[in-house]
C-alpha cells in the first residue's frame, strides 16, 4: 500500500511541468486616457489578436471601476473601450475617460496556470475555476 501512494506521488510530481509565469505590467499612456499592459509574450499577442471576435481582449483583460465595497468586485460591469494591440503590448482606452481620483482594477486571468493534478491537491483548486489576479491602478 505503501509503495503504491509512493509512486502515486512521484507520478504527480513528475507530471507538472516548470512554466515560466508572465509578469504583467499596467501603467497609464496617452496622458492617462489609456491604459497599457505589457509582459504578454508577442507570438502569444499576435495570435490571438487575428481572432475575428472583436471582444475576444474584453473576455480574457477585463477592466472595472473598483466599488466602495470591494467585496463587490465580482459584480462590476465592464468598463467598455476598445483594444489595441501594438508590438508587444495593449493599449486600452474606454468609451468614457478614466475619473480622476478613481481607483480601477484589471481582471487578468491565468488559463494556462493551475491545471495539473499537483494543483488540484496541494492548492485545493476546484474544477471550473480559473486563476486570476487584480492589478490595480488610480487614475
Amino acid at each position: 500500500m505503501k509503495k503504491t501512494i509512493f509512486v502515486f506521488v512521484i507520478m504527480l510530481l513528475g507530471c507538472g511541468s516548470k512554466q515560466q509565469n508572465n509578469v504583467i505590467k499596467i501603467s497609464l499612456a496617452n496622458g492617462g486616457c489609456s491604459l497599457q499592459v505589457t509582459g504578454i509574450a508577442e507570438d502569444v499577442l499576435q495570435e490571438i489578436n487575428r481572432d475575428t471576435i472583436a471582444t475576444v481582449w474584453q473576455t480574457l483583460i477585463p477592466v472595472y471601476r473598483m466599488p466602495a465595497d470591494t467585496d463587490m468586485k465580482d459584480l462590476q460591469p465592464l468598463q467598455p473601450g476598445k483594444y489595441v494591440v501594438n508590438g508587444s503590448r495593449i493599449l486600452f482606452t474606454p468609451d468614457t475617460p478614466f475619473t480622476k481620483q478613481t481607483v480601477y482594477f484589471v481582471r487578468y486571468y491565468q488559463y494556462g496556470e493551475g491545471n495539473t493534478g499537483w494543483d488540484f491537491i496541494k492548492k485545493r483548486k476546484k474544477l471550473g475555476k480559473t486563476p486570476y489576479i487584480d492589478l490595480i491602478f488610480k487614475r
